[in-house]
């Protein structure tokens, strides 16, 4: 072994890197970003857990028992109709986390010295956060009244759409989009970084298809197989795990199609923007596996985190993905429920396409 020569391949070595801002910079931030992100974004905290009342009773206790949700800490009022179905579409919608309903003759029953039932629906699609929110809703019920107010109200808790508080249950169709945002972007994201390291790209340019045809062409094989990975995730999901599904399989199909567009198009848009296929992989895992799993929901509920990583939550397909299919399959929603979402996730999609066809610049060789 020659120490010249080995001296020469390192600086070499050194030089490339040096001459790939891209690499050097994820290598350098990546470790700063990482404690950042872990740091302030993962909390097993609940707070300010979206509720809804509906109060049919209207009195002086009434008010104070909502006060008394309001004023722990624990709950934020999102809405307060008078129409039970409303509350219940809150919860469908997933606007909702718990809904608390108040009886009519909820004063009169106390005055009486009788209880009065009062009911707590929490949504249990995020297993352990209903299962904190039950527990905080059932301190505050036991602890009222005050004011001199002669019995506790008699409470009834109940949890929906995942009674049975199963992890499994939740874990396995946020998977359904945590994966399919993983895998998809990481193969695309190699293919125009790909055509530039091996100079094929010159060929390219003296061809006579456009930038949008070259991009539309590279994103179809990788759309099917990443539609393939849709049907192999759902499908382990509801026949291994025996995960229930309480709405329309083949809306959720048909939606995933859509996702799996969003996934791939990000990826080429990705290629398009650096100039390896190292740096394309660096800047895919990124941009798609880390925000896919903090940022999405996936395991702590959005509405836990501080307002700028929801402002950044807010900026991924992901997080819209999930919604959709925990929606379909844990709560049963259809179209009416889940259309905000499905408009977002479609704009994202064209957006994402435009932008990597007029990033893939056409010139003549």
């Amino acid at each position: 072994m020659s120490p010249r020569r080995m001296l020469a391949f390192m600086r070499k070595e050194a030089l490339e890197i040096i001459r790939d801002p891209i690499t050097v910079g994820i290598a350098l931030f990546m470790p700063l970003l990482m404690l950042f992100l872990f740091a302030y974004a993962i909390s097993l905290d609940v707070e300010n857990a979206p509720l809804v009342i509906v109060d049919q009773d209207k009195s002086a206790a009434s008010r104070a028992l909502s006060v008394q949700f309001l004023e722990s800490g624990y709950f934020k009022l999102v809405a307060a109709p008078d129409d039970a179905v409303e509350a219940e579409h809150a919860l469908m919608q997933g606007r909702a986390r718990a809904a608390l309903f108040i009886p009519e003759h909820f004063s009169r029953r106390l005055d009486r010295g009788e209880t009065s039932p009062v009911q707590l629906i929490v949504d249990g699609t995020y297993a352990s956060t209903a299962a904190i929110v039950s527990a905080y809703g059932r301190a505050i019920l036991y602890a009222f009244p005050e004011g001199g107010l002669k019995l506790p109200v008699q409470p009834e808790v109940r949890v929906w759409y995942n009674p049975q508080l199963r992890s499994r249950d939740f874990i396995v169709p946020g998977l359904f989009a945590v994966i399919l945002m993983a895998f998809p972007p990481l193969l695309t994201a190699l293919a125009v970084a790909r055509e530039k390291e091996l100079g094929t790209i010159a060929q390219i340019y003296a061809s006579p298809l456009t930038k949008t045809e070259f991009i539309a062409g590279k994103l179809a094989p990788y759309a099917v197989i990443a539609f393939l990975e849709l049907l192999i995730v759902v499908g382990g999901g509801l026949f291994w795990f025996k995960i229930p599904m309480h709405g329309s399989l083949t809306l959720l199909i048909v939606l995933g199609l859509l996702y799996v567009i969003c996934t791939v198009s990000i990826g080429l848009l990705i290629s398009t923007l650096v100039r390896s296929q190292l740096a394309a992989m660096l800047v895919a895992l990124i941009v798609t596996l880390m925000p896919s799993f903090l940022f999405s929901g996936f395991v702590y509920p959005i509405f836990t985190m501080p307002d700028l990583f929801q402002a950044y939550s807010a900026a991924l397909p992901t997080p819209y993905f999930l919604d959709i299919s925990r929606g379909i399959v844990l709560r049963g929603a259809g179209l009416k429920e889940l259309w905000g979402n499905v408009a977002v996730l479609a704009g994202y999609t064209v957006a994402v396409f435009a932008f990597a066809a007029w990033r893939f610049k056409k010139r003549i060789a």
